[in-house]
């Protein structure tokens, strides 16, 4: 992986220049595809995360867009701009460590933590490596601070809805939403062994007090409390398989099953799977992660409520 020395130009911001000037000049037209995330990967050796960053880049200039089954081509009558031209070209500002925190976020976004390292955030920085042990000690340090400050995100409410109930499933979609965002977030979290991470911890406090008026004795409460968050961690870790592949084949969940439709019909015919075969035959159903998570939500939670009500009428 090249560097990048200290106040030279980011690797993406120079493949992107590149393929800005092709589009100005004429030699990628509208319509016309972009070099892939992996095929400026394999012609720069660069990270898959500064690769897809390139083309974040150009997106929000508004030269590319994504067309499902197609990938990223040149958007329909842009060119680059002045002022977009200009706005890349500005100097960038004093590296403090929340400006590192944000870096290491977006490379993690777009390539997953293994995009995340401290010469890879250096080089997206334009700074030298050794600059970042000012801010954070390593790269652990610098993981754990990328999941503290993305719970920081989506902060919970200062007013509680009432009943245990809303305040647990409040919570629980807080979370989903915060993974859905960040798919790499989940497999950073633990839950045998806990972070001292303070809005992780905030998260905990406010499961937790969500109990805390109901009679129940401390092992319960933990184990409703931990039960919870590790269901939607769990549904969480599937999050960034989804988006990789949808990132690499340009095809969502959907399109990617009608792709594979005939395949999946044959399978089905051959009488090995009866069960699933007699369902697919009855019609399409309403499937993906995000109704998964709902249906499993709520069943949890209908599972907590008939172990409450059982032990307050007990009492």
């Amino acid at each position: 992986m090249p560097s990048t020395a200290p106040g030279s130009e980011p690797p993406y911001r120079r493949i992107a220049a590149e393929i800005r000037r092709r589009i100005d000049l004429g030699e990628l037209r509208p319509g016309d595809p972009v070099p892939s995330a992996r095929r400026i990967t394999r012609e720069h050796g660069v990270a898959i995360a500064t690769a897809t960053k390139v083309l974040a880049l150009l997106r929000a200039e508004g030269l590319v867009l994504t067309r499902p089954g197609a990938g990223t081509v040149v958007a329909p009558g842009r060119t680059a701009t002045p002022g977009a031209r200009r706005a890349a070209d500005r100097p960038e500002p004093e590296l403090t460590r929340d400006r590192v925190i944000r870096t290491a976020i977006a490379l993690a976004d777009a390539g997953g933590l293994a995009a995340v390292s401290m010469r890879q955030v250096a080089a997206e920085l334009g700074v030298a490596t050794m600059s970042l042990y000012r801010h954070v000690r390593g790269r652990d340090e610098l993981v754990l601070a990328m999941a503290d400050a993305t719970l920081a995100d989506a902060p919970l409410p200062v007013v509680r809805p009432a009943g245990w109930r809303a305040r647990l499933e409040l919570l629980a979609r807080a979370q989903w939403a915060i993974y859905r965002r960040h798919p790499w977030l989940p497999h950073v979290i633990s839950i045998s062994r806990p972070q001292p991470m303070p809005r992780g911890m905030t998260h905990t406090e406010w499961a937790l007090r969500a109990t805390a008026d109901l009679g129940l004795d401390r092992h319960l409460r933990w184990h409703l409390a931990l039960t919870l968050m590790a269901y939607v961690r769990g549904m969480g870790t599937n999050l960034e398989a989804r988006a990789r592949s949808e990132q690499d084949t340009g095809l969502t969940d959907d399109e990617w099953v009608e792709r594979h439709g005939t395949e999946f019909q044959r399978m089905m015919a051959d009488g090995r799977y009866p069960t699933m075969a007699g369902l697919f035959a009855e019609g399409d159903v309403d499937l993906d992660l995000d109704s998964v998570f709902a249906f499993g939500l709520r069943s949890l939670l209908d599972g907590y409520t008939t172990l409450i009500e059982g032990i307050t009428r007990g009492r």
